[in-house]
């Protein structure tokens, strides 16, 4: 496993379009590269499908012998369709595929491999890690870990906390258990823990439940930062002083601007770049123009975000 930085990862993914381009000219073999994400539902999914439109962009633009297709799916089960319509329709050399939620896609992607396509994952892994031939991702218990001792810290180890999880798949999974993990070595109380689906509207009903249920909460973990946002909502209208912290996930440039401005219940955040699509196509597709083949697993760090790092992480003209 590599383990890279975010802006390696971005200068990675230049020095891939840059081998591309030195040998493009060699190949003339036509070759499609399908890209299955999710749609656009919250502002990271958002993210992914600017950064795999402008790669679709790109890579046409540069390579006439590539053809990228980029297909959004509402739901699990819309994905698991249009990969299908996609594999019967034409001959797939390589699938980049952020999975709508682990389990159901695991199976559908295995059929796609058996043909002989190519198969990079990105973020959401697959339940069989076996299936993907590239890997691209955060280091998601890091981000759980990370919180969780920055967190314990601020509390003095004592409290007690809710939790919000995302959609079933393998990184929430694994953000839980970083977090867990780190609290579970505390005297700090999990109250309550369920999914709000990476949603905010689901977060900010989630959280007033949470708040009708538990009289004292000292602190709240959304593990991501669309779900925070409809959680700070809920707080803010509950009129309740006591949530010392309201943590996320994933940089979100809102929340990073509160962290820029010292916000007192959101001083932090981690970094989780929706770009990562970006990369893992530009990767994939230097497996038949670039004379690079990509195989393994590439991990971005997961660094807390603080008032004096911000600016680094904080981009005002991006989608996230």
């Amino acid at each position: 496993m590599t383990t890279i930085t975010r802006r390696a990862l971005g200068l990675l993914s230049a020095a891939s379009l840059a081998a591309i381009a030195a040998t493009g000219a060699l190949a003339q073999d036509k070759k499609t590269i399908a890209v299955s994400i999710p749609a656009a539902t919250h502002g990271w999914t958002g993210g992914v499908v600017y950064h795999a439109e402008q790669a679709e962009k790109e890579i046409e633009a540069a390579f006439p012998n590539i053809d990228v297709i980029v297909k959004t799916s509402p739901s699990a089960t819309a994905q698991v369709s249009a990969l299908e319509d996609m594999s019967a329709s034409q001959t797939l050399d390589a699938l980049v595929i952020l999975p709508f939620t682990s389990e159901e896609l695991t199976g559908p992607v295995e059929q796609v491999k058996a043909n002989g396509t190519f198969i990079a994952v990105v973020d959401r892994g697959l339940t069989d890690p076996a299936i993907q031939d590239l890997y691209v991702a955060g280091d998601n218990i890091a981000v759980g870990a990370n919180t969780a001792k920055w967190l314990a810290e601020k509390l003095g180890n004592e409290g007690k906390i809710v939790v919000l999880r995302g959609i079933p798949t393998v990184i929430d999974d694994e953000r839980i258990q970083g977090f867990t993990e780190v609290i579970e070595g505390t005297n700090i109380e999990i109250l309550d823990i369920q999914y709000a689906n990476w949603n905010q509207d689901e977060a900010f009903s989630l959280m007033q439940d949470y708040l009708a249920k538990h009289p004292q909460i000292d602190a709240v973990w959304a593990n991501d930062d669309d779900m925070l946002l409809g959680v700070l909502e809920a707080v803010k209208q509950s009129g309740r002083t006591e949530i010392k912290y309201a943590l996320g996930g994933n940089g979100m440039k809102d929340v990073i601007e509160m962290v820029m401005a010292n916000d007192p219940v959101t001083p932090i955040s981690t970094p989780y770049p929706p770009s990562m699509i970006k990369s893992a196509i530009y990767m994939t597709a230097a497996q038949f123009t670039g004379q690079a083949p990509m195989r393994g697993t590439f991990k971005l760090d997961a660094p807390l975000i603080t008032p004096e790092n911000a600016e680094q992480f904080y981009f005002p003209d991006s989608p996230f």
